[in-house]
């Protein structure tokens, strides 16, 4: 039973990282946090929704497109949202972002209802694989493969891509890196395009698991904040290994208090993020500066 529910956790656990990850990227550029990551991401899910229903695409193209949309809103939102912002404060930027949310969040409610809908996914979460005993979903196994093939690409990008390492750059030290002769505009646009993008691929694969409706993102986005601040909004192993913990932490906890578990399960994250801000704000691996004045 422990195997199964830490199996399981993780499964969840990962997609809670890739949306902590999408958070991670963006804070360490702009230090901004972005409110409206769940609600792009549960658009981008309904565009995938729209292709396989109303247009019978193959749901690899589905896939593909939707997140091509994703790419685009993330560019669509700092192009027009927060680039012309005025003498922008960091406050200012997160409450632009708040303002999108709710855009998006009306939006998706006024094109698509709030109805419940069910994503078309190829693999049915009622297969299962039952190794050495422990029973998991065909579903939960390959979120994970694709989230840890996710995460590894994405780690991979940053340290040995040319354009990896102009986003580090900029992350480090803005003027510096303009200095260089990097864009920065233009790396700000593309870390909220990826950033978007990786949310869009959790939504994606939380929606199977759930059900496809307006507040599809909510809860997840409360849990990969959670996991951000977990493992520290500044490191991105950090952020990948917060989502994994917080996932088994919740299953445990479920599995532990019962039918009660399963209602409080959002408790836990706000519990973590409590005691993570008390007993060590930076998180797990991200380092604790102290600014001297």
């Amino acid at each position: 039973m422990l195997a199964q529910l830490i199996v399981s956790g993780l499964a969840i656990g990962s997609c809670y990282a890739l949306l902590a990850l999408a958070m991670v990227i963006i804070y360490k550029t702009s230090e901004v946090l972005n409110f409206a990551q769940g609600e792009m991401a549960m658009v981008s899910t309904f565009i995938a929704f729209m292709l396989l229903e109303s247009y019978h695409l193959p749901f690899a193209l589905a896939f593909v497109l939707s997140l091509v949309f994703a790419f685009v809103l993330g560019v669509t939102l700092e192009f027009i949202f927060l680039r012309p912002a005025k003498q922008p404060t960091v406050l200012g930027l997160i409450v632009i972002t708040l303002g999108f949310e709710m855009i998006l969040y009306g939006v998706a409610g006024w094109k698509w209802g709030a109805e419940q809908k069910s994503l078309p996914f190829p693999i049915p979460d009622t297969s299962v694989y039952n190794i050495n005993g422990v029973i998991i979903s065909q579903l939960s196994v390959w979120t994970f493969i694709i989230c840890l093939s996710l995460m590894i690409i994405l780690f991979l990008f940053f340290k040995y891509t040319k354009l990896g390492i102009a986003t580090k750059a900029t992350q480090q030290n803005q003027i510096a890196a303009r200095l260089m002769g990097i864009r920065t505009k233009r790396i700000f646009s593309l870390t909220w395009g990826l950033s978007s993008m990786i949310g869009a691929v959790s939504g994606l694969l939380l929606a199977p698991i759930t059900t496809l409706d307006p507040n599809l993102m909510m809860d997840p986005l409360l849990k990969g904040f959670a996991s951000a601040v977990l493992g520290g909004m500044t490191s991105l192993p950090g952020a990948a290994l917060g989502g994994g913990i917080l996932g088994v932490i919740e299953n445990l906890f479920a599995w532990y208090l019962g039918e009660a578990g399963f209602v409080f399960k959002s408790v836990v994250a706000f519990a973590v993020i409590i005691l993570v801000l008390c007993f060590r704000p930076s998180g797990l691996l991200a380092r604790h500066y102290v600014k001297k004045v």
